[in-house]
């Protein structure tokens, strides 16, 4: 009886450790880099061992807009169909990611609705408090090769916000 309950006590341990989540899962606004500005609402999500991005509402395009400017096909985009024909709310353009630690994920891809251009992506989260950040702030790091790109810094929010935004 006491090596059952051992072993439900590790079956139920191990278990909490394997399906923990990720601090980068769950909802966050996108803030432009240059203006400050909220861009977008997006969700964080994990599918298997892959992390991915799907944009849920956005500041500057209407909820029914559809990706015109993007190609028909990406290497390795999450959804059979012809890219340009999609909505822009509710498909993930954040796609591919590996956990390389708890927070940090990399060697996937984003592709930039707007105008159809597809970067190398890295998602790393910085817990409030810690140096400069006084929230919990996702770090998106889109590059074009060779270490060239920028980074914008995404704050935390809930569902409902990450829902709401609308084009004026």
């Amino acid at each position: 009886m006491k090596s059952i309950r051992i072993g439900l006590i590790i079956f139920l341990c191990a278990g909490h450790f394997c399906f923990a989540s990720d601090p980068l899962e769950g909802y966050w606004l996108s803030i432009d880099d240059h203006s400050g500005q909220v861009t977008g609402g997006w969700e964080i999500y994990r599918e298997g061992d892959q992390l991915y991005g799907k944009l849920l509402s956005s500041a500057e395009q209407p909820n029914d807009a559809l990706a015109v400017k993007c190609r028909e096909s990406y290497k390795n985009f999450p959804i059979a169909g012809k890219v340009n024909q999609m909505q822009v709310i509710g498909t993930p353009w954040i796609f591919g990611l590996s956990s390389e630690t708890p927070g940090q994920w990399t060697g996937g891809n984003i592709i930039d609705p707007t105008n159809g251009t597809m970067y190398k992506c890295k998602l790393i989260f910085h817990a409030a408090g810690t140096g400069e950040f006084a929230d919990d702030t996702l770090e998106m790091r889109g590059e074009i090769g060779f270490g060239i790109g920028r980074s914008q810094f995404w704050q935390k929010t809930v569902k409902e916000t990450a829902e709401s935004l609308s084009c004026p």
